[in-house]
Protein backbone atom coordinates (compact mmCIF):
# COMPACT_ATOMS: atom_id res chain seq x y z
CA UNK A 1 0.00 0.00 0.00
CA UNK A 2 1.33 3.62 -0.70
CA UNK A 3 1.59 5.44 2.33
CA UNK A 4 0.06 8.81 2.55
CA UNK A 5 1.85 11.93 2.46
CA UNK A 6 5.70 10.27 4.37
CA UNK A 7 7.43 13.02 5.61
CA UNK A 8 11.07 14.21 3.13
CA UNK A 9 12.24 16.49 4.95
CA UNK A 10 14.06 14.69 7.77
CA UNK A 11 15.72 16.50 10.54
CA UNK A 12 19.39 15.49 8.72
CA UNK A 13 18.40 15.38 5.30
CA UNK A 14 15.67 16.37 2.46
CA UNK A 15 14.86 12.94 0.66
CA UNK A 16 15.93 13.89 -2.85
CA UNK A 17 16.08 12.04 -5.88
CA UNK A 18 14.53 8.67 -4.90
CA UNK A 19 11.30 7.66 -7.09
CA UNK A 20 7.83 7.91 -6.31
CA UNK A 21 5.74 5.04 -5.01
CA UNK A 22 4.83 3.28 -8.51
CA UNK A 23 1.27 2.65 -7.21
CA UNK A 24 -1.29 1.09 -8.85
CA UNK A 25 -0.42 -0.49 -12.30
CA UNK A 26 -2.77 -1.22 -15.23
CA UNK A 27 -1.20 -4.85 -16.20
CA UNK A 28 -3.08 -4.97 -19.15
CA UNK A 29 -3.28 -1.02 -20.58
CA UNK A 30 0.12 -0.55 -19.95
CA UNK A 31 1.58 -3.52 -21.94
CA UNK A 32 1.13 -2.77 -25.72
CA UNK A 33 2.76 -5.78 -27.11
CA UNK A 34 0.32 -7.76 -24.24
CA UNK A 35 -2.64 -6.00 -26.21
CA UNK A 36 -0.90 -6.95 -29.71
CA UNK A 37 -0.49 -10.33 -29.45
CA UNK A 38 -3.33 -11.38 -27.67
CA UNK A 39 -5.46 -9.70 -30.41
CA UNK A 40 -3.04 -10.78 -33.38
CA UNK A 41 -3.17 -14.27 -32.02
CA UNK A 42 -7.02 -14.98 -31.75
CA UNK A 43 -8.03 -13.74 -28.18
CA UNK A 44 -9.46 -10.10 -29.05
CA UNK A 45 -12.76 -11.10 -28.13
CA UNK A 46 -11.69 -11.56 -24.80
CA UNK A 47 -9.89 -8.18 -24.27
CA UNK A 48 -12.76 -6.58 -22.24
CA UNK A 49 -12.54 -9.01 -19.59
CA UNK A 50 -8.71 -9.22 -19.52
CA UNK A 51 -8.66 -5.14 -19.40
CA UNK A 52 -10.48 -5.74 -16.28
CA UNK A 53 -8.39 -8.53 -14.95
CA UNK A 54 -4.82 -6.63 -15.35
CA UNK A 55 -6.24 -3.30 -14.03
CA UNK A 56 -7.79 -5.09 -10.55
CA UNK A 57 -4.64 -7.17 -10.21
CA UNK A 58 -2.54 -4.58 -10.81
CA UNK A 59 -3.39 -2.16 -7.85
CA UNK A 60 -0.89 -1.68 -5.07
CA UNK A 61 -3.21 -3.10 -2.61
CA UNK A 62 -2.81 -6.18 -4.95
CA UNK A 63 1.02 -6.30 -4.33
CA UNK A 64 0.59 -5.59 -0.62
CA UNK A 65 -1.48 -8.82 -0.06
CA UNK A 66 1.37 -10.80 -2.26
CA UNK A 67 3.91 -9.01 -0.29
CA UNK A 68 2.08 -10.19 3.43
CA UNK A 69 1.34 -13.76 2.07
CA UNK A 70 4.90 -14.17 0.99
CA UNK A 71 6.41 -13.13 4.34
CA UNK A 72 3.88 -14.79 6.08
CA UNK A 73 4.83 -18.65 5.51
CA UNK A 74 2.68 -21.62 5.44
CA UNK A 75 2.48 -23.64 8.73
CA UNK A 76 2.04 -27.14 9.26
CA UNK A 77 -0.99 -28.13 11.85
CA UNK A 78 -0.34 -32.06 11.82
CA UNK A 79 -1.79 -32.44 14.93
CA UNK A 80 -5.03 -30.65 16.62
CA UNK A 81 -4.35 -29.66 21.00
CA UNK A 82 -5.87 -33.00 21.74
CA UNK A 83 -3.22 -34.72 19.61
CA UNK A 84 -5.41 -35.95 16.74
CA UNK A 85 -3.81 -36.16 12.92
CA UNK A 86 -5.20 -33.29 11.15
CA UNK A 87 -2.48 -33.22 8.05
CA UNK A 88 -3.11 -29.46 7.86
CA UNK A 89 -1.41 -25.96 6.44
CA UNK A 90 -2.53 -22.63 7.58
CA UNK A 91 -2.12 -19.80 4.98
CA UNK A 92 -2.05 -16.14 6.13
CA UNK A 93 -5.49 -14.76 5.03
CA UNK A 94 -4.01 -12.39 2.06
CA UNK A 95 -2.90 -15.57 0.71
CA UNK A 96 -6.53 -16.78 0.58
CA UNK A 97 -7.74 -13.33 -0.98
CA UNK A 98 -5.46 -14.30 -4.05
CA UNK A 99 -6.62 -17.70 -4.47
CA UNK A 100 -10.59 -16.11 -3.88
CA UNK A 101 -9.46 -13.48 -6.98
CA UNK A 102 -7.72 -15.53 -8.91
CA UNK A 103 -10.46 -18.30 -9.22
CA UNK A 104 -13.25 -15.30 -9.37
CA UNK A 105 -11.46 -14.62 -12.53
CA UNK A 106 -10.89 -18.01 -14.08
CA UNK A 107 -7.26 -18.12 -13.87
CA UNK A 108 -8.05 -21.73 -13.32
CA UNK A 109 -10.18 -22.43 -15.75
CA UNK A 110 -10.74 -19.90 -18.37
CA UNK A 111 -10.04 -21.79 -21.59
CA UNK A 112 -12.27 -24.95 -20.30
CA UNK A 113 -15.32 -22.79 -19.61
CA UNK A 114 -14.61 -20.82 -22.37
CA UNK A 115 -13.93 -23.65 -25.27
CA UNK A 116 -13.17 -21.13 -28.58
CA UNK A 117 -10.51 -20.15 -30.58
CA UNK A 118 -8.20 -17.90 -28.66
CA UNK A 119 -8.94 -19.80 -25.10
CA UNK A 120 -5.20 -20.89 -24.44
CA UNK A 121 -4.03 -17.06 -25.93
CA UNK A 122 -6.55 -15.87 -22.90
CA UNK A 123 -5.49 -18.04 -20.57
CA UNK A 124 -2.04 -17.31 -21.08
CA UNK A 125 -2.69 -13.97 -20.72
CA UNK A 126 -3.82 -14.25 -17.08
CA UNK A 127 -1.23 -16.12 -16.26
CA UNK A 128 0.92 -13.66 -17.26
CA UNK A 129 -0.60 -10.64 -15.67
CA UNK A 130 -1.17 -12.39 -11.95
CA UNK A 131 2.45 -13.79 -12.18
CA UNK A 132 3.44 -10.12 -11.93
CA UNK A 133 1.91 -9.98 -8.69
CA UNK A 134 2.19 -13.65 -7.07
CA UNK A 135 3.60 -16.60 -7.89
CA UNK A 136 2.50 -18.93 -4.95
CA UNK A 137 -0.75 -18.80 -5.74
CA UNK A 138 -0.60 -19.66 -9.07
CA UNK A 139 1.20 -22.96 -8.35
CA UNK A 140 -2.52 -24.61 -7.44
CA UNK A 141 -3.96 -22.50 -10.29
CA UNK A 142 -1.73 -24.10 -12.76
CA UNK A 143 -2.04 -27.45 -11.65
CA UNK A 144 -6.24 -26.83 -11.71
CA UNK A 145 -5.51 -25.68 -14.93
CA UNK A 146 -3.83 -28.35 -16.43
CA UNK A 147 -5.49 -31.36 -14.71
CA UNK A 148 -8.88 -31.26 -17.01
CA UNK A 149 -7.30 -33.45 -20.21
CA UNK A 150 -5.80 -35.96 -17.34
CA UNK A 151 -9.68 -36.28 -16.02
CA UNK A 152 -11.27 -36.36 -19.21
CA UNK A 153 -9.22 -40.11 -19.30
CA UNK A 154 -12.06 -40.99 -17.24
CA UNK A 155 -15.57 -40.47 -17.88
CA UNK A 156 -17.09 -41.21 -14.21
CA UNK A 157 -14.43 -38.95 -12.35
CA UNK A 158 -14.70 -36.23 -14.83
CA UNK A 159 -18.15 -36.02 -14.29
CA UNK A 160 -17.41 -36.14 -10.61
CA UNK A 161 -14.68 -33.48 -10.51
CA UNK A 162 -14.45 -31.11 -13.56
CA UNK A 163 -17.46 -29.20 -12.65
CA UNK A 164 -16.15 -28.89 -9.11
CA UNK A 165 -12.76 -27.32 -10.48
CA UNK A 166 -14.27 -25.03 -13.26
CA UNK A 167 -16.13 -23.33 -9.84
CA UNK A 168 -15.85 -19.72 -9.83
CA UNK A 169 -16.28 -19.74 -5.93
CA UNK A 170 -13.02 -20.64 -3.77
CA UNK A 171 -13.95 -22.82 -0.88
CA UNK A 172 -11.07 -22.64 1.72
CA UNK A 173 -12.37 -25.07 4.10
CA UNK A 174 -11.05 -28.12 4.91
CA UNK A 175 -14.04 -29.93 4.31
CA UNK A 176 -14.96 -33.37 2.20
CA UNK A 177 -15.65 -31.96 -1.39
CA UNK A 178 -19.28 -33.07 -1.73
CA UNK A 179 -20.14 -29.86 0.87
CA UNK A 180 -17.70 -27.22 -0.77
CA UNK A 181 -18.74 -24.83 -3.59
CA UNK A 182 -15.88 -25.74 -5.40
CA UNK A 183 -12.70 -27.81 -5.72
CA UNK A 184 -8.67 -27.08 -6.33
CA UNK A 185 -6.93 -30.27 -7.61
CA UNK A 186 -2.78 -31.15 -7.67
CA UNK A 187 -0.52 -33.31 -8.47
CA UNK A 188 2.41 -34.91 -7.12
CA UNK A 189 4.73 -37.76 -8.81
CA UNK A 190 8.49 -37.57 -7.33
CA UNK A 191 10.49 -39.99 -4.93
CA UNK A 192 13.20 -39.19 -3.40
CA UNK A 193 15.18 -42.04 -5.16
CA UNK A 194 13.77 -41.04 -8.23
CA UNK A 195 13.15 -37.51 -8.81
CA UNK A 196 12.08 -37.08 -12.53
CA UNK A 197 12.71 -40.40 -13.77
CA UNK A 198 9.29 -41.59 -12.19
CA UNK A 199 9.51 -45.32 -13.52
CA UNK A 200 12.07 -45.46 -10.44
CA UNK A 201 9.00 -44.73 -7.94
CA UNK A 202 8.56 -47.34 -5.24
CA UNK A 203 5.09 -46.44 -4.18
CA UNK A 204 2.61 -49.29 -4.16
CA UNK A 205 -0.85 -49.63 -4.89
CA UNK A 206 -3.53 -52.95 -4.16
CA UNK A 207 -7.11 -52.88 -5.22
CA UNK A 208 -9.81 -52.67 -2.24
CA UNK A 209 -12.37 -54.47 -3.54
CA UNK A 210 -10.74 -56.92 -6.29
CA UNK A 211 -11.76 -54.49 -8.85
CA UNK A 212 -9.00 -53.27 -10.88
CA UNK A 213 -8.43 -50.67 -13.90
CA UNK A 214 -9.91 -47.13 -14.32
CA UNK A 215 -12.26 -45.86 -11.54
CA UNK A 216 -11.41 -48.89 -9.37
CA UNK A 217 -10.71 -48.34 -5.89
CA UNK A 218 -7.12 -48.81 -4.26
CA UNK A 219 -4.99 -48.21 -1.30
CA UNK A 220 -1.97 -46.49 -1.72
CA UNK A 221 1.57 -46.92 0.57
CA UNK A 222 4.94 -45.11 -0.13
CA UNK A 223 5.95 -41.74 -0.09
CA UNK A 224 6.13 -38.25 -1.98
CA UNK A 225 9.25 -36.30 -1.83
CA UNK A 226 7.42 -33.01 -3.33
CA UNK A 227 3.82 -31.82 -2.75
CA UNK A 228 3.02 -28.65 -3.38
CA UNK A 229 -0.39 -27.24 -2.48
CA UNK A 230 -0.89 -29.91 0.04
CA UNK A 231 -4.45 -28.52 1.24
CA UNK A 232 -6.20 -28.98 -2.32
CA UNK A 233 -8.94 -30.67 -2.37
CA UNK A 234 -7.26 -34.03 -4.66
CA UNK A 235 -4.25 -34.89 -6.49
CA UNK A 236 -2.93 -36.84 -9.37
CA UNK A 237 -0.46 -39.38 -8.29
CA UNK A 238 1.76 -42.75 -9.57
CA UNK A 239 1.52 -45.57 -8.08
CA UNK A 240 2.60 -49.36 -9.24
CA UNK A 241 -0.08 -51.95 -9.71
CA UNK A 242 0.75 -55.53 -10.76
CA UNK A 243 0.60 -54.56 -14.19
CA UNK A 244 2.63 -51.28 -13.96
CA UNK A 245 2.70 -47.70 -13.23
CA UNK A 246 -0.66 -46.50 -13.05
CA UNK A 247 -2.08 -42.89 -12.10
CA UNK A 248 -4.78 -42.15 -8.94
CA UNK A 249 -7.13 -38.97 -7.99
CA UNK A 250 -6.33 -39.64 -4.57
CA UNK A 251 -8.66 -36.86 -2.43
CA UNK A 252 -7.95 -35.53 1.04
CA UNK A 253 -11.41 -37.06 2.18
CA UNK A 254 -12.46 -40.52 1.85
CA UNK A 255 -16.27 -40.95 0.17
CA UNK A 256 -17.28 -41.72 4.36
CA UNK A 257 -16.31 -37.78 4.59
CA UNK A 258 -12.70 -39.50 7.35
CA UNK A 259 -9.97 -37.88 6.40
CA UNK A 260 -7.91 -39.88 3.92
CA UNK A 261 -4.13 -41.00 5.56
CA UNK A 262 -1.84 -38.66 3.51
CA UNK A 263 0.51 -37.85 6.31
CA UNK A 264 2.33 -34.85 5.73
CA UNK A 265 5.55 -34.71 7.34
CA UNK A 266 7.13 -31.33 6.96
CA UNK A 267 7.41 -28.35 4.82
CA UNK A 268 9.91 -27.64 2.31
CA UNK A 269 12.18 -24.51 3.41
CA UNK A 270 12.37 -23.21 -0.39
CA UNK A 271 14.52 -20.27 -1.97
CA UNK A 272 11.28 -18.43 -3.02
CA UNK A 273 7.59 -19.40 -3.85
CA UNK A 274 7.55 -18.66 -0.29
CA UNK A 275 3.48 -18.14 0.17
CA UNK A 276 3.00 -21.55 -1.25
CA UNK A 277 3.48 -24.87 0.41
CA UNK A 278 5.50 -27.70 -0.33
CA UNK A 279 5.65 -30.96 1.23
CA UNK A 280 6.92 -34.25 1.61
CA UNK A 281 3.67 -36.73 2.25
CA UNK A 282 3.49 -40.24 3.68
CA UNK A 283 1.19 -42.44 1.97
CA UNK A 284 -0.04 -45.14 4.24
CA UNK A 285 -3.16 -47.66 3.00
CA UNK A 286 -4.42 -44.19 1.80
CA UNK A 287 -7.50 -44.09 -0.53
CA UNK A 288 -7.50 -43.44 -4.27
CA UNK A 289 -9.26 -44.16 -7.36
CA UNK A 290 -7.35 -45.02 -10.15
CA UNK A 291 -7.62 -42.69 -13.15
CA UNK A 292 -7.13 -44.30 -16.50
CA UNK A 293 -6.12 -47.65 -17.86
CA UNK A 294 -4.12 -50.08 -15.65
CA UNK A 295 -0.27 -49.87 -16.29
CA UNK A 296 -0.70 -46.69 -18.21
CA UNK A 297 -0.40 -43.55 -15.41
CA UNK A 298 2.28 -41.62 -16.88
CA UNK A 299 0.74 -41.48 -20.29
CA UNK A 300 -2.35 -40.12 -18.35
CA UNK A 301 -0.50 -38.11 -16.04
CA UNK A 302 1.82 -36.20 -18.97
CA UNK A 303 -1.58 -34.74 -20.33
CA UNK A 304 -1.24 -32.66 -16.64
CA UNK A 305 2.65 -32.06 -17.21
CA UNK A 306 2.53 -30.54 -20.70
CA UNK A 307 -0.29 -27.90 -19.54
CA UNK A 308 1.92 -26.98 -16.44
CA UNK A 309 4.84 -27.02 -18.64
CA UNK A 310 3.09 -24.02 -21.06
CA UNK A 311 2.32 -22.38 -17.80
CA UNK A 312 5.69 -21.88 -16.39
CA UNK A 313 6.82 -20.31 -20.19
CA UNK A 314 4.07 -18.12 -19.15
CA UNK A 315 4.79 -17.72 -15.46
CA UNK A 316 8.44 -16.71 -16.47
CA UNK A 317 7.16 -14.25 -19.38
CA UNK A 318 5.19 -12.25 -16.52
CA UNK A 319 7.86 -12.00 -14.07
CA UNK A 320 10.42 -10.84 -16.51
CA UNK A 321 7.74 -8.18 -17.45
CA UNK A 322 7.13 -6.86 -13.56
CA UNK A 323 11.06 -6.72 -13.34
CA UNK A 324 11.27 -4.83 -16.80
CA UNK A 325 8.51 -2.00 -15.33
CA UNK A 326 9.92 -1.81 -12.25
CA UNK A 327 13.49 -1.01 -13.45
CA UNK A 328 11.97 1.58 -16.14
CA UNK A 329 10.13 2.95 -13.12
CA UNK A 330 13.30 3.51 -11.15
CA UNK A 331 15.64 4.71 -14.39
CA UNK A 332 13.20 7.14 -15.23
CA UNK A 333 13.03 8.59 -12.27
CA UNK A 334 16.58 8.78 -10.42
CA UNK A 335 19.45 10.85 -11.68
CA UNK A 336 23.29 10.16 -11.51
CA UNK A 337 26.03 11.67 -13.35
CA UNK A 338 23.70 15.17 -14.16
CA UNK A 339 21.25 13.18 -16.12
CA UNK A 340 18.02 10.85 -15.61
CA UNK A 341 19.68 7.66 -15.56
CA UNK A 342 17.04 6.71 -18.69
CA UNK A 343 18.87 9.47 -20.45
CA UNK A 344 22.22 8.07 -19.64
CA UNK A 345 23.05 6.22 -22.85
CA UNK A 346 24.89 2.48 -21.41
CA UNK A 347 21.58 2.32 -19.18
CA UNK A 348 19.39 2.84 -21.99
CA UNK A 349 20.95 -0.31 -23.89
CA UNK A 350 20.63 -1.68 -21.07
CA UNK A 351 16.54 -1.46 -20.74
CA UNK A 352 16.48 -1.57 -24.16
CA UNK A 353 17.61 -5.23 -24.19
CA UNK A 354 15.38 -6.28 -20.97
CA UNK A 355 12.71 -5.22 -22.86
CA UNK A 356 13.86 -7.07 -26.08
CA UNK A 357 13.77 -10.11 -23.99
CA UNK A 358 10.78 -9.87 -22.21
CA UNK A 359 8.80 -9.18 -25.53
CA UNK A 360 10.80 -12.23 -27.34
CA UNK A 361 9.16 -14.54 -24.29
CA UNK A 362 6.15 -13.26 -24.76
CA UNK A 363 5.46 -13.60 -28.47
CA UNK A 364 6.43 -16.83 -28.12
CA UNK A 365 4.42 -18.16 -25.23
CA UNK A 366 1.37 -16.47 -26.69
CA UNK A 367 2.03 -18.11 -30.37
CA UNK A 368 2.02 -21.83 -28.51
CA UNK A 369 -1.15 -20.89 -27.83
CA UNK A 370 -3.00 -20.10 -30.74
CA UNK A 371 -1.48 -23.64 -31.78
CA UNK A 372 -3.16 -24.93 -28.61
CA UNK A 373 -6.26 -24.01 -29.29
CA UNK A 374 -5.82 -25.26 -33.45
CA UNK A 375 -4.32 -28.78 -31.71
CA UNK A 376 -7.79 -30.11 -32.16
CA UNK A 377 -8.61 -29.93 -35.44
CA UNK A 378 -5.00 -29.44 -37.50
CA UNK A 379 -1.99 -32.22 -36.89
CA UNK A 380 0.64 -29.68 -38.23
CA UNK A 381 -0.47 -27.07 -34.66
CA UNK A 382 -0.68 -30.01 -32.63
CA UNK A 383 2.44 -31.33 -33.49
CA UNK A 384 4.23 -27.90 -33.20
CA UNK A 385 2.33 -27.31 -29.78
CA UNK A 386 4.20 -30.24 -28.61
CA UNK A 387 7.37 -29.66 -29.58
CA UNK A 388 7.11 -25.89 -28.97
CA UNK A 389 6.20 -26.38 -25.56
CA UNK A 390 9.25 -27.85 -24.49
CA UNK A 391 11.14 -25.37 -26.23
CA UNK A 392 9.49 -22.43 -24.91
CA UNK A 393 9.47 -24.30 -21.47
CA UNK A 394 13.55 -24.81 -21.31
CA UNK A 395 14.56 -21.18 -23.12
CA UNK A 396 11.74 -19.07 -21.45
CA UNK A 397 12.19 -20.20 -17.96
CA UNK A 398 16.35 -20.43 -18.14
CA UNK A 399 16.13 -16.49 -19.58
CA UNK A 400 14.35 -15.53 -16.59
CA UNK A 401 16.77 -15.24 -13.59
CA UNK A 402 19.14 -13.47 -16.18
CA UNK A 403 16.40 -10.88 -17.46
CA UNK A 404 15.58 -10.13 -13.86
CA UNK A 405 19.07 -10.47 -12.50
CA UNK A 406 19.89 -7.79 -15.01
CA UNK A 407 16.86 -5.68 -13.90
CA UNK A 408 17.89 -5.74 -10.19
CA UNK A 409 20.99 -4.45 -11.01
CA UNK A 410 19.39 -1.35 -12.78
CA UNK A 411 17.85 -0.32 -9.33
CA UNK A 412 21.10 -0.97 -7.46
CA UNK A 413 21.24 -1.51 -3.78
CA UNK A 414 17.86 -0.30 -4.24
CA UNK A 415 16.86 -3.58 -6.09
CA UNK A 416 18.27 -6.13 -3.49
CA UNK A 417 15.87 -5.02 -0.96
CA UNK A 418 12.19 -7.23 -0.52
CA UNK A 419 10.66 -4.02 -0.46
CA UNK A 420 11.43 -3.47 -4.30
CA UNK A 421 10.08 -6.92 -5.06
CA UNK A 422 12.55 -7.56 -7.49
CA UNK A 423 14.01 -10.15 -4.51
CA UNK A 424 10.81 -11.83 -4.53
CA UNK A 425 10.59 -12.00 -8.58
CA UNK A 426 14.30 -13.40 -8.53
CA UNK A 427 13.72 -16.21 -6.42
CA UNK A 428 10.75 -17.26 -7.70
CA UNK A 429 12.12 -17.67 -11.30
CA UNK A 430 14.54 -20.61 -11.01
CA UNK A 431 10.89 -22.36 -9.93
CA UNK A 432 9.68 -22.48 -13.52
CA UNK A 433 12.70 -24.10 -14.85
CA UNK A 434 12.87 -26.37 -12.16
CA UNK A 435 9.35 -27.33 -12.12
CA UNK A 436 7.81 -30.46 -14.33
CA UNK A 437 11.30 -30.73 -16.12
CA UNK A 438 14.72 -29.64 -15.39
CA UNK A 439 16.98 -27.97 -18.32
CA UNK A 440 18.20 -31.64 -19.23
CA UNK A 441 14.88 -32.94 -19.33
CA UNK A 442 13.25 -30.40 -21.19
CA UNK A 443 16.07 -30.68 -23.70
CA UNK A 444 15.74 -34.50 -24.00
CA UNK A 445 11.82 -33.99 -24.61
CA UNK A 446 12.51 -31.81 -27.24
CA UNK A 447 14.60 -34.45 -29.03
CA UNK A 448 12.34 -37.27 -28.09
CA UNK A 449 9.48 -35.19 -29.75
CA UNK A 450 11.62 -35.08 -33.08
CA UNK A 451 11.64 -38.75 -32.80
CA UNK A 452 8.48 -39.95 -32.20
CA UNK A 453 6.48 -37.66 -33.94
CA UNK A 454 7.74 -37.21 -37.22
CA UNK A 455 5.51 -34.12 -38.05
CA UNK A 456 7.15 -32.22 -35.34
CA UNK A 457 10.32 -30.86 -37.30
CA UNK A 458 8.44 -29.65 -40.34
CA UNK A 459 5.89 -27.91 -38.10
CA UNK A 460 8.83 -25.88 -36.94
CA UNK A 461 10.41 -25.54 -40.26
CA UNK A 462 7.08 -24.27 -41.93
CA UNK A 463 6.92 -21.64 -38.70
CA UNK A 464 10.16 -19.99 -39.46
CA UNK A 465 9.86 -20.35 -43.22
CA UNK A 466 7.20 -17.67 -43.38
CA UNK A 467 9.40 -15.21 -42.06
CA UNK A 468 12.12 -16.05 -45.10
CA UNK A 469 13.80 -13.22 -46.28
CA UNK A 470 12.29 -10.60 -44.05
CA UNK A 471 15.84 -10.20 -41.84
CA UNK A 472 18.83 -11.86 -43.24
CA UNK A 473 20.77 -12.82 -40.04
CA UNK A 474 17.40 -14.76 -38.96
CA UNK A 475 17.26 -16.44 -42.18
CA UNK A 476 21.20 -17.19 -41.56
CA UNK A 477 20.28 -19.09 -38.45
CA UNK A 478 17.29 -20.90 -39.51
CA UNK A 479 20.18 -22.67 -42.03
CA UNK A 480 22.72 -22.97 -39.13
CA UNK A 481 19.59 -24.75 -37.54
CA UNK A 482 19.16 -27.13 -40.20
CA UNK A 483 22.58 -28.29 -40.10
CA UNK A 484 22.85 -29.13 -36.41
CA UNK A 485 19.51 -31.02 -36.97
CA UNK A 486 20.90 -32.95 -39.14
CA UNK A 487 23.89 -34.25 -37.11
CA UNK A 488 22.63 -37.28 -35.43
CA UNK A 489 25.96 -37.95 -34.58
CA UNK A 490 26.04 -35.44 -31.79
CA UNK A 491 22.27 -34.23 -31.40
CA UNK A 492 21.96 -35.33 -27.49
CA UNK A 493 25.19 -34.12 -26.74
CA UNK A 494 24.21 -30.43 -28.48
CA UNK A 495 20.47 -30.90 -27.45
CA UNK A 496 20.55 -27.63 -25.42
CA UNK A 497 22.35 -25.64 -27.88
CA UNK A 498 19.96 -27.01 -30.71
CA UNK A 499 16.95 -26.32 -28.24
CA UNK A 500 18.18 -22.84 -27.49
CA UNK A 501 18.74 -22.52 -31.42
CA UNK A 502 15.00 -23.62 -32.21
CA UNK A 503 13.55 -20.62 -29.59
CA UNK A 504 15.66 -17.97 -30.62
CA UNK A 505 14.69 -18.43 -34.57
CA UNK A 506 11.43 -18.96 -33.63
CA UNK A 507 11.19 -15.53 -31.64
CA UNK A 508 12.94 -14.11 -34.40
CA UNK A 509 10.30 -15.04 -36.77
CA UNK A 510 7.55 -14.19 -34.98
CA UNK A 511 8.98 -10.48 -34.12
CA UNK A 512 9.97 -9.88 -37.57
CA UNK A 513 6.73 -11.45 -39.18
CA UNK A 514 4.30 -9.54 -36.66
CA UNK A 515 6.06 -7.52 -34.06
CA UNK A 516 7.29 -3.91 -33.60
CA UNK A 517 10.35 -3.39 -36.51
CA UNK A 518 12.69 -1.93 -34.00
CA UNK A 519 12.83 -4.95 -31.39
CA UNK A 520 12.83 -7.25 -34.14
CA UNK A 521 15.63 -5.63 -35.60
CA UNK A 522 17.58 -5.39 -32.24
CA UNK A 523 16.69 -9.37 -31.44
CA UNK A 524 17.50 -10.18 -34.66
CA UNK A 525 21.59 -8.24 -34.74
CA UNK A 526 21.66 -9.23 -30.94
CA UNK A 527 20.48 -12.86 -30.94
CA UNK A 528 21.40 -14.54 -34.20
CA UNK A 529 23.65 -11.93 -35.47
CA UNK A 530 27.78 -12.72 -35.68
CA UNK A 531 28.63 -10.19 -32.71
CA UNK A 532 26.17 -12.00 -29.95
CA UNK A 533 26.69 -11.13 -26.40
CA UNK A 534 25.90 -13.17 -23.69
CA UNK A 535 25.33 -9.83 -21.45
CA UNK A 536 22.46 -7.33 -21.45
CA UNK A 537 23.50 -3.91 -22.66
CA UNK A 538 25.06 -5.10 -25.91
CA UNK A 539 23.20 -3.55 -28.38
CA UNK A 540 24.04 -2.39 -31.49
CA UNK A 541 24.72 1.74 -31.94
CA UNK A 542 21.84 1.52 -34.67
CA UNK A 543 19.41 0.31 -32.41
CA UNK A 544 16.13 2.45 -32.37
CA UNK A 545 16.18 2.55 -28.24
CA UNK A 546 13.69 5.76 -28.32
CA UNK A 547 11.18 3.47 -30.43
CA UNK A 548 11.86 0.26 -27.67
CA UNK A 549 11.67 2.55 -24.53
CA UNK A 550 8.88 3.78 -25.69
CA UNK A 551 6.90 0.42 -25.74
CA UNK A 552 7.54 -0.50 -21.96
CA UNK A 553 4.60 1.65 -21.06
CA UNK A 554 2.21 2.96 -23.97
Amino acid sequence: MNPLNPISNLPTHEVLNMPPHLGDQNLWQDDVALRETVEREGAGWAAEKLAGFGQNTGTAEMFHKADMANRNHPELKAYDRYGNRLNSVEYHPTYHDLMAHAIENEVHSFPWNHPQAGAQVGYAALVYMFNQVEGGVMCPMAMAYSVIPSLRVSPALAEEWIPRVLSTRYDKRDIPVCEKAGAVLGMFMTEKQGGSDVRANSTQAVPLNGKTGDGAEYLLTGHKFFCSAPMCDAFLTLAYTETGLSCFLVPRWRPDNVRNTLYIQRLKDKLGNRSNASSEIELQDTYGVMLGPDGRGLQTIMQMVTGNRYYCAASSAGLMRQALVRAHHHVAHRSAFGKKLIDQPLMRNVLADLAIESEAALVLTMRLGRAMDESENDPTAKAFARIGTAIAKYWVCKRAPMQIGEALECLGGSGYIEESIIPRLYREAPLNSIWEGSGNVMCLDVLRAMGREPEAVPAVLQELEQAKGANGLLDGAIESLKNDLADEDHIQLRARAITEKLALTLQGSLLVRHGNQAVADAFCESRLGPNRSGAFGALSPHTDFETIIGRIKQ
